[in-house]
């Protein structure tokens, strides 16, 4: 069929042509509605709309509403449709992690229940309070978030605990009226959410199998009982995954805004411009002509650090307070590896395998290994990324640096906390996943990295010196 852009063209005609059009594009789009819907625009359409101005007035503005109601109307209906397919895969994501995150939690109630038996003495009759059953949770770092959430920085070295979950648990404390139990609150809440967006962020790059082995490998880490302790951990893994799911959509402004939650919770949060960069360029395939004003949301991701810089210039008169603050807690700069070959050399000199001194440095140098060995299984051998999804392995990179170059160097535990900060590298875990489809290896894993998980939040609850 043919459309006429004659003015002596019957008006009737071109109406019922159009609308003709319009029940067939609208019966397409609603006969399959398992898939997007796609607006047709047939070379008939373009004919008369761009025959418009030769036709009888009343014809063109009769052709003209029609076609504006036709594309609200399917514009209205893909808006509903990407929503509800959005809203079915978050629900997936959430179904998918729930039974583990339920799991491992009723795990560490039973280890908090079972923890007291290292309290009591044998066959003691006493009892604890049943409040010692969270209050267990309240140890080290857990005091200077509190105390940040309940006076504000008062002192320098404070400033090594960035500033949004102290807010965050004062912000609940209007509801609780006690920052510790905020803090758990949100830690906690926070970790179901990032396991839900680590998986809906490996399944879309990889595959369903792939994302709950990397959630149930994450959840099960040696230090994973820090995403319920009240910790940042949870809070800025998530922020940093959203930020990182935001990029991959291309959703700039997003990944901008949640790049700077994440350098707010903590200052490795400004590491995530390494892969906004890297991902911008990509998706403009590498072309400076392609490039537009978007690109200014990476700025979003360095003016959190720049906020609380401001802070402290204001506060203390030193706007890099909170570095200079990781010399009071016993961190100072040095070359990449110094902490491993320093923790290597306290192990071979200590009084024996089974000394003190030997298994604490084994606890953290362990973990820094292993994710180690998968960074770079990332870039090497038949695990390796691809091109596409190089994102993951820089900022698995820079964040592993990051945390090398700042070890406790004068002390014979150079490597205090690293096992923690490993729980940020996400890609690593990945890798480990897609290692985990033998079984063997998953099994081991499971078994061995479950039961120094489950040893150390003992040692946690318990006062031991685990950070």
């Amino acid at each position: 069929m043919h459309l006429s852009t004659d003015p002596s063209k019957d008006g009737n005609d071109l109406v019922s042509s159009a609308q003709s059009q319009e029940a067939a594009t609208h019966t397409l789009s609603i006969s399959q509605p398992d898939d997007p819907p796609i607006k047709y625009r047939s070379s008939e359409q373009e004919t008369l709309v761009e025959g418009e101005a030769s036709a009888p007035g009343v014809i063109a503005d009769t052709s003209t509403n029609m076609g504006t109601q036709a594309g609200f109307r399917s514009f209205g209906q893909k808006t509903r449709l990407a929503v509800k397919t959005a809203w079915r895969q978050w629900y997936r994501a959430f179904k998918e992690v729930l039974p583990i995150y339920i799991a491992v939690h009723l795990a560490f109630f039973t280890i908090s229940c079972l923890a007291v038996l290292f309290i009591l003495p044998d066959f003691s009759p006493q009892a604890e309070r049943l409040y010692t059953l969270w209050q267990s949770w309240h140890h080290w770092d857990t005091g200077n978030y509190l105390v940040v959430a309940l006076h504000g920085y008062l002192t320098v070295h404070q400033t090594a605990f960035f500033p949004l979950y102290p807010l965050f648990e004062r912000a609940l404390m209007v509801i609780t009226q006690d920052p510790f139990t905020a803090g758990l609150i949100v830690s906690n809440l926070a970790g179901l959410v990032m396991l839900a967006v680590l998986y809906r962020v490996v399944e879309e790059d990889f595959d369903q199998p792939r994302a709950y082995r990397t959630v149930l490998y994450l959840s099960l880490f040696p230090t994973a009982f820090f995403f319920a302790a009240a910790y940042n951990e949870s809070l800025f893994l998530c922020l940093s995954l959203l930020s990182f799911y935001y990029m991959r959509h291309g959703r700039w402004w997003l990944a901008g805004l949640f790049g700077l939650l994440a350098c707010l919770t903590r200052s490795a949060g400004l590491l995530l411009l390494m892969p906004f960069c890297y991902e911008y360029f990509r998706q403009h395939h590498f072309n400076l002509k392609a490039v537009r004003f978007d690109v200014v949301a990476g700025l979003l991701i360095p003016a959190g650090i720049a906020l609380f810089a401001l802070y402290c210039y204001v506060q203390f008169h030193d706007a890099l307070a909170f570095s200079h603050a990781e010399v009071y807690w016993g961190r100072t700069l040095h070359v990449p590896g110094y902490g491993i070959l320093k923790s290597m050399r306290d192990i071979l000199y200590s009084s024996g395998f089974l000394s003190f001194l030997s298994l604490r440095n084994l606890l953290d140098l362990g973990p820094d290994l292993l994710i180690l060995a998968l960074i770079v299984l990332s870039f090497f051998g038949p695990w390796k990324l691809p091109r596409s999804l190089w994102a993951y392995g820089l900022y698995a990179a820079g964040l592993y640096i990051f945390a090398q170059i700042f070890p406790r160097g004068f002390t014979l535990y150079p490597l205090e906390a690293v096992s923690r900060f490993m729980l940020e590298v996400f890609p690593a875990f990945i890798v480990l996943a897609s290692i985990g489809k033998y079984r063997t290896l998953h099994l081991s894993y499971l078994m061995v990295s479950g039961a120094i998980l489950f040893f150390l939040l003992t040692q946690f609850l318990t006062g031991h010196w685990v950070l």
